[in-house]
């Protein structure tokens, strides 16, 4: 009996060897999985209290959780309001990672640790001053359709779908319909995630019109001179068709969530990789060539102070965008491919912009015709993408057959898409803008074709 005794002494003994050892090796040197999501959930956690006053425990439960990866429910996040930073473990210890807010740039993950040096990168504060008491675009005020079908369409939840935050109708130039989720309003902002790249590209085309860069260019990594890479074109990059190597799979530890969560520098991670396909002729959808096409931008002016500020000066103030901010990487390069916060108005007034050619107020924002071009078919696409960074076909088309017929929408409908349900569309034809918000995974199938084409008729009615 002393001898059996004795070898369940020693059996616990190693198991808590054991358990001291995984313990010691999840916290000295954590697996990729475990960094990727304690630095999703400070970066959203962050950006959703510093920029959009949200509560933590909220933000964490529901935008982090519940939608996500079952790793994600092991999450705990500590939020330092004076310091203005945001800390994630598993269980709060394990895999730490922190995010930090910045003056004027949102928040930004610190992968390599030091938040006194990250934090030293600031930009223009958001203006100060509130909008004047007049009709959307010029101010906030709005004058909604009185017509009963455009408010019972507005009024279903299955076509404004689960999980919806906002929705704004554009109307000849005018908000005529909006609605809110519980908790959300006008002046929330709302992140766009990959809708953010069509506003990186339209960035990018301010350049354009004042001859900073071309689209034609080519040569444009120093790392790329002795390859075939040489060949890529800013257009390339633009039209998803590099022919660059990029996983852009979410579900685990791929070069988007890599990129997104553990490197300082996304622009470089996403430069450094080998082709994959031909150039120009491999249609592959990736948010790192978003990151190269910022950093593209940023050196063209070759100030990066001026670059800092120049989403504010060349776009956002210009079109009364507000609260729109831009996010960048720790080391300064703007998230292009992701992270964008703005209300659902700002939203918007860019997509409205898009809808004026590229002008506003008369003023031309973009070359003549860039807007044009960006709407014309990426080639290697099969028709459901842009050479602009738009997507020709609604969300979720490419993914079934046949594709988006059956709609009933126009055929000069183009989209911005991002992940969970975000969207804007644009029917020139209709003179619509139709701008959707929320947190709705793809998983539930949630297609605002529905909802946009539902609008139409009633709209075409007098107010």
């Amino acid at each position: 009996m002393r001898f059996l005794f004795k070898i369940v002494e020693w059996l616990v003994v190693l198991l808590v060897l054991a358990i001291i050892g995984v313990f010691a090796w999840l916290y000295f040197a954590p697996p990729d999985l475990i960094r990727v999501g304690s630095g999703y959930s400070a970066k959203i956690v962050c950006s959703n209290v510093f920029l959009a006053g949200r509560d933590a425990d909220e933000v964490l439960a529901v935008d982090v959780q519940a939608p996500g990866h079952p790793l994600l429910k092991l999450m705990s996040v500590s939020v330092d309001k004076e310091a203005g930073t945001v800390s994630a473990g598993l269980f709060g210890i394990l895999g730490k990672s922190v995010a930090v807010v910045r003056d004027g740039l949102g928040c930004t993950n610190v992968p390599d640790g030091d938040v006194m040096k990250a934090r030293e990168l600031a930009g223009p504060a958001l203006p100060s001053t509130e909008p004047a008491d007049a009709l959307w675009p010029e101010g906030d005020r709005i004058e909604p359709s009185q017509s009963a079908d455009v408010a019972a369409v507005l009024d279903d939840k299955a076509l404004t779908g689960e999980g919806m935050r906002a929705v704004v109708v554009v109307k000849d130039g005018r908000i005529v319909a909006e609605r809110y989720g519980e908790g959300f309003d006008q002046k929330t902002p709302l992140l766009g995630w990959s809708m953010t790249k069509t506003v990186n590209a339209a960035i990018l085309g301010t350049l354009v019109k004042d001859g900073k860069i071309g689209v034609d260019g080519r040569k444009l990594a120093k790392p790329w001179d002795a390859d075939d890479r040489a060949a890529i074109s800013v257009s390339d990059l633009m039209a998803m068709s590099s022919g660059l190597e990029f996983n852009e799979d979410y579900g685990d530890v791929t070069d988007v969530t890599r990129m997104l969560y553990l490197e300082p520098d996304m622009a470089g991670f996403a430069e450094a990789k080998p082709l994959a396909g031909e150039v120009g002729a491999a249609f592959s959808y990736s948010s790192g060539t978003a990151m190269i096409l910022s950093r593209l931008w940023q050196e063209a002016l070759r100030d990066p102070q001026a670059a800092i500020g120049w989403p504010r000066k060349a776009l956002f103030d210009p079109l009364g965008m507000r609260s729109a901010v831009l996010e960048t990487d720790e080391r300064g390069t703007f998230v292009g491919s992701s992270y964008l916060y703005a209300t659902a108005q700002d939203w918007a007034r860019f997509g409205q912009f898009l809808l004026e050619d590229g002008s506003w107020n008369g003023q031309e924002i973009l070359p003549a015709g860039f807007v044009t071009w960006m709407r014309e078919v990426a080639p290697a696409s099969n028709g459901t993408y842009a050479k602009g960074q738009l997507w020709i076909s609604g969300p979720g088309d490419e993914e079934v057959s046949g594709g988006g017929e059956g709609w009933g929408l126009p055929a000069d409908t183009y989209w911005l898409e991002g992940h969970d349900g975000q969207s804007v569309a644009i029917v020139p034809s209709e003179r619509l803008v139709v701008v959707r918000m929320g947190l709705t995974p793809s998983k539930l199938n949630y297609r605002p074709q529905r909802l946009v084409s539902a609008l139409i008729l009633p709209l075409r009615q007098p107010r």
